[in-house]
């Protein structure tokens, strides 16, 4: 009697306080997105974001499976799903892969060719993200091998006379680049097969990314990554001047500001030079992602360590966009993964608190840092899909709750 007492003055109170808050963020949150919906590209002015005259604030995710999963009938749902549940707390970006040049499903069999039934997923995606008022910053090709890559690229070339040695003379290969930047054309102009409207007239895309990752060890000054860049952000902007773009960089300090590289986590060679890269023209807004418990050495390395490199990586970088770059900063990639020793419910969303009070924090101060998209949102039934870092908001009510009041801050600043 005395515990059902306690139970029913205690413990019934409070879970109908924590279910109320819930879904008073969600609701927050979902009006905030509705907010947010407009017909106007996202265009920058110094380190803000604006469409349609208002400041524009990102908080959003990774889902970098969606066009694979679009382009199967039986899987299809799974986007809708995806876009429909991060709508409803406020989730407004969302990172996806614009290629697959691997050897499963792939957009791209070969250079130039390309798989109509894919093609036609990546339409469902935008069709299907404008339906929900999300905007998508789509990637153009990876680092990794995964999905292809730029060794894919190699080999295809390779495959075809070219004397290559490494998966790094993508950067500078003219048969390579070329095959890029028809990848990119390709990309750009095609008609989506449910709306009619051109990819470059869509302003569904809130960005074109040029590269997932990019890094180029064996040139380690940075020289060859850089001449890219500039080469293929000025072809992107040549066929599409409405849609901002972003390298798709971590963040690495390079050789052209040693002072810089005290911040890195690691002394191997990347070959990317945060500052001087993002200072290219065509380039509209800087990213960084972070991934402490990776690029940290793991003997000795406390988890306050780890948090304080996590401060003071987002707060270099937000420093340089404010006085360096004058552009807008967004953490790309960031999570918590439940495979890692140590983990708990309470510490990953102490860590996206952490992240989005340092986003808060600087937007509300006129600051760089204008958003972030945590890795990786996933829906129900994809756990095939997971790699410890992955969110399923049906099943994890207080990780939501987090992102819904994120979106409900940000969008207060509008």
């Amino acid at each position: 009697m005395m515990a059902s007492r306690w139970f029913n003055s205690f413990i019934v109170p409070l879970v109908l306080t924590l279910t109320i808050n819930i879904h008073r963020e969600i609701h927050y949150a979902a009006a905030a997105a509705a907010a947010t919906i407009g017909n106007g590209f996202v265009q920058t002015t110094e380190t803000k974001f604006v469409v349609n005259g208002k400041p524009f604030y990102i908080n959003g995710f990774n889902a970098y499976w969606l066009m694979m999963f679009a382009s199967d009938p039986s899987s299809r749902s799974k986007v809708t799903d995806v876009f429909r549940e991060a709508s409803k707390y406020g989730m407004n970006v969302a990172r996806t892969w614009a290629f697959n040049d691997g050897d499963y499903k792939p957009l791209q069999t070969s250079p130039g060719s390309y798989n109509e039934d894919v093609f036609k997923g990546l339409d469902f995606v935008v069709a299907e993200a404008n339906k929900y008022g999300i905007h998508l910053i789509m990637s153009l090709v990876n680092n990794f091998k995964d999905y292809g890559g730029k060794d894919k690229y190699v080999q295809w070339a390779k495959q075809r006379g070219r004397n290559l040695r490494n998966e790094d003379d993508f950067f500078t290969d003219s048969i390579v680049k070329q095959y890029y930047k028809d990848h990119v054309k390709a990309v750009l102009t095609r008609i989506n097969t449910i709306t009619e409207v051109t990819y470059k007239d869509d302003p569904t895309i809130f960005a074109w990314e040029l590269m997932n990752e990019p890094r180029c060890p064996s040139e380690p000054s940075g020289a060859h990554l850089q001449s890219w860049i500039k080469e293929m952000a000025a072809h992107v902007k040549s066929i599409d001047n409405h849609h901002l773009l972003e390298i798709g960089l971590e963040g690495f300090y390079g050789e052209s500001m040693p002072e810089k590289k005290q911040y890195n986590p690691n002394n191997y060679p990347i070959g990317t030079a945060f500052i001087s890269d993002n200072q290219i023209i065509e380039v509209d807004f800087a990213t960084i992602h972070i991934y402490p418990e990776q690029w940290l050495p793991s003997t000795n390395m406390s988890e306050e360590a780890q948090l304080g490199f996590v401060d003071r990586w987002i707060e270099a970088h937000a420093l340089d966009c404010n006085s360096v770059l004058k552009k807008p900063l967004v953490i790309g990639e960031f999570g918590k993964s439940f495979k890692l020793p140590g983990y708990s419910l309470e510490k990953r969303n102490e860590y996206f608190q952490r992240i989005y009070n340092a986003i808060y924090s600087s937007a509300r101060s006129g600051g760089s840092c204008a958003g972030g998209l945590f890795w990786q949102l996933l829906s129900l039934g994809m756990d095939n899909m997971g790699d410890g870092y992955q969110i399923v908001l049906e099943q994890s009510p207080s990780t939501a709750s987090i992102i819904a009041q994120q979106s409900r801050l940000l969008s207060s600043l509008t």
